[in-house]
Parts: C-alpha cells; sequence; structure tokens
C-alpha cells in the first residue's frame, strides 16, 4: 500500500473527521465563552471589586504611582501585572464549569435513557433451536 493511499485512508477515516468536527465546535464554543466572560461576566465582577478594566490591575514594584495606566507603568519599571491573568483564570473557571455541566447532562441522559429491547430472534435461528433441541432428546 502507498503512502498516499495510507493516508487517504487515514484521512477518509471517521476519527480525523470527528476530530475536525470537534476542533471547530471547540473554537466557536471558545469565542462564546470567551464573550460571555468579557461581556457578561467580568462587568458583574468589575463592579463588586470597583475596577471596569482588570487589564490595568498591577502592582507596582518600583514605586511608580498606582493610578497610572499599566503601559506607562511599565515604561516607569518593573510592575506585577495580574489582572490579564485574573482575567484568563475566571475565564478558564467558567469554561470548565460549563463543560463539567454539559458532561452532567450527558450522563443523565444516557442514565434515564431505558436500554433499546432486544431485536426479536429471527425464526430461522428459532428452527435451528428447535432441531438442536429434538436432536438432544
Amino acid at each position: 500500500m502507498s503512502m498516499a493511499s495510507e493516508f487517504k485512508e487515514f484521512v477518509a477515516g471517521g476519527n480525523v473527521m470527528d476530530l475536525a468536527v470537534g476542533v471547530i465546535i471547540g473554537g466557536a464554543f471558545g469565542k462564546i465563552v470567551d464573550s460571555m466572560v468579557k461581556d457578561i461576566i467580568m462587568p458583574i465582577v468589575a463592579k463588586v471589586f470597583g475596577s471596569p478594566d482588570f487589564s490595568n490591575m498591577y502592582v507596582a514594584l518600583s514605586g511608580q504611582a498606582h493610578d497610572l495606566p499599566l503601559v506607562e507603568a511599565q515604561k516607569l519599571g518593573p510592575v506585577l501585572a495580574y489582572g490579564n491573568f485574573l482575567t484568563i483564570l475566571i475565564n478558564f473557571l467558567i469554561l470548565a464549569f460549563v463543560i463539567f455541566q454539559m458532561v452532567r447532562a450527558v450522563n443523565k441522559m444516557r442514565k434515564a435513557t431505558p436500554p433499546a429491547a432486544p431485536a426479536p430472534t429471527p425464526d430461522d435461528i428459532l428452527l435451528l433451536r428447535e432441531i438442536r433441541d429434538s436432536l438432544k432428546k
């Protein structure tokens, strides 16, 4: 078998197509979660903590004034810029929670679905069983 035909078989296989669909859906889902965090969750969190923009949250390490924007404070010396990390951390926690809820819902649906009734045994199999039982007697 040539490498080209092996590659064609690999690409046409179900696993690669499933992976491609999963990556595309995952990218779209990531955008939805990013929007939810940025546009819905972060304004609420910012309202609670009093800062509408987490990207400018930092701890000055060289005596910079705390009211400077992050870029200006970084020009004056090192700063511990924790705001972006905080945003990404909240984004991760929300994403993990949403995925947990989705997996939980799927598991509940699987448990709630009764197993399918077994297919009726074909007549030829029943006849063969009768013949087998007759021969045993």
